[in-house]
């Protein structure tokens, strides 16, 4: 039996972090451990560090007690590649004793130009990594293709830049996941496990072809495929990422990939009426929907997806690390007054 450590990446309770009064990074460490998962992964995107909650330093120190108290491992993420911008949260995240910092392009152009300027400035953004201790891992997120990705840190050839997979952000480039995990598999370093389905344009709000996160399980993603691969490279830890309620349009075809076909295996289209627990009730933007809604929807899908994922991999023979009982609880001096009353969950 293959031992592997889960984490819960914050994104799975964005709409919890939108809509519930006090749910904080706190309260989302909490939905961690009650889970059973091995560590975390928190989203510090847009200027105000999004899901962390706060960025003062008695705050950082506050959040690396706890996590330290639970026994949980860290990964934060970003994005921007400029290194001016990248300093200061290498620096959180050497404060909060992170293994890595996740990023992915945002520059504009053409495909060409978007590779060209993203790779001068990891050239320059690995010593800053190196000066912080803190290793950069590149995302393929909806620009760039796996042997885009590859290529970027291949040629930068730091060991202060890995790359992190994403099983299904190869759709929006009409990039198989198969053929995009294969080529970056030398270089990955981490990965944001999740499920997608493809929305048809017509099915979509603004009538482009899409991406649909759904629940785990329930889409066209080969998880099973794609784990087995990163596992028999040597890769132990997985991030589980509830993607439900997120929708991406697809923006081009990946520069020579092999062609797709729409409609079949891991482009798999949704068909309407829609699951409410599946995807989005009838396709509908979150933001016309109640919160409510959201919570039920979020809460149902993740808890639908984690019990798919135990399940199949306890059948492929892996078996999830359980923290020790004692790391249940950490310190009462470390926790905040209100959650020394009643734990906050």
């Amino acid at each position: 039996m293959i031992e592997l450590d889960l984490a819960l990446h914050s994104f799975s309770y964005s709409q919890h972090y939108a809509h519930v009064p006090g749910f904080d990074v706190f309260a989302f460490i909490g939905k961690a451990v009650e889970c059973g998962f091995a560590g975390v992964n928190i989203n510090l995107n847009r200027p105000d560090w999004r899901h962390l909650s706060g960025q003062a330093p008695e705050h950082l120190r506050a959040v690396r007690a706890r996590l330290e108290g639970y026994g949980l491992s860290l990964e934060i993420d970003t994005s921007g590649t400029a290194p001016e911008a990248l300093r200061p949260l290498l620096e959180a995240a050497r404060a909060l004793g992170a293994r890595n910092l996740r990023t992915y392009t945002r520059h504009g152009g053409s495909p060409q130009q978007i590779f060209d300027r993203t790779l001068a400035d990891l050239r320059e953004a690995v010593g800053v990594a190196e000066a912080m201790g803190v290793p950069l891992v590149l995302e393929n997120h909806e620009d760039f293709s796996g042997a885009e990705v590859a290529a970027i840190v291949a040629a930068i050839g730091s060991p202060w830049l890995g790359a992190l997979y994403d099983y299904g952000n190869s759709q929006m480039v009409l990039e198989d996941p198969l053929d995009c995990v294969d080529v970056m598999l030398p270089h990955v370093r981490s990965m944001h496990l999740k499920d997608h389905l493809m929305l048809r344009p017509e099915d979509s709000p603004d009538g482009r072809l899409a991406v649909l996160g759904v629940t785990t399980g329930s889409g066209c993603l080969p998880i099973m495929e794609i784990t087995r691969r990163l596992v028999a490279a040597g890769h132990r830890r997985f991030v589980f990422e509830n993607v439900w309620a997120y929708r991406a349009p697809v923006r081009r075809d990946a520069r020579g990939t092999e062609p797709v076909t729409l409609g079949r295996g891991s482009f798999s289209y949704a068909e309407p009426p829609f699951d409410g627990c599946l995807s989005l009730s009838d396709g509908a933007p979150p933001q016309d929907l109640a919160p409510a809604e959201l919570l039920s929807g979020e809460g149902r899908a993740v808890d639908a997806g984690l019990a798919w994922l135990r399940s199949a991999f306890s059948a492929a023979g892996w078996q999830l690390r359980a923290l020790p009982a004692a790391s249940l609880s950490p310190p009462a001096e470390r926790r905040p007054a209100a959650a020394r009353q009643k734990h906050i969950a």
